[in-house]
C-alpha cells in the first residue's frame, strides 16, 4: 500500500486530503507540523510527504531539510502545498529538493492525480 504524510496546521485541509487519499489506497499519516511529521518520520517511511511551508514549531523549510538529510528517507518524495506562490518562494522551495510545489488554494482532485503522477 502507498503511504502519505501530510503536514499542515489547517485541520480543514488536512481532513480533505486525508479522505481523498484514503479513497485512493492510500495509508494517511498526519502531522500538524513540522515537529510532529519529524517524530512520524522516525518509525515509518512514507513514499511521500505533502507539505505545507507556513507552521509553528517547525516549518516546512526545516522539515524539508531534515528529510533530505536522513539516508533512509532518500527514496521518500517531497511535495509542497502552500499559500507562499511568489515565484521567489517556488524557486527556493524547489532548490532545496522539493519533487513538486503546489499552492492553495487547490483542487482536491488534481492533488491527487500530481501525486499519482509523480509516484508512477
Amino acid at each position: 500500500m502507498k503511504k502519505i504524510l501530510i503536514v499542515d496546521d489547517e485541520p480543514n485541509i488536512v481532513m480533505s486530503l486525508e479522505y481523498a487519499f484514503k479513497k485512493n489506497d492510500f495509508e494517511v499519516f498526519i502531522a500538524r507540523d513540522g515537529s510532529e511529521a519529524l517524530e512520524i518520520l522516525k518509525n515509518n517511511i512514507p513514499d511521500i510527504v505533502l507539505l505545507d511551508i507556513m507552521m509553528p514549531n517547525v516549518d516546512g523549510y526545516q522539515t524539508l531539510k531534515h528529510i533530505k538529510d536522513s539516508k533512509s528517507l532518500e527514496a521518500t518524495k517531497v511535495v509542497f502545498l502552500t499559500a507562499k506562490n511568489k515565484a521567489s518562494d517556488i524557486e527556493k522551495g524547489l532548490k532545496l529538493g522539493a519533487d513538486k510545489y503546489l499552492v492553495k488554494p487547490f483542487s482536491i482532485k488534481k492533488i491527487v492525480s500530481e501525486i499519482l503522477e509523480l509516484m508512477a
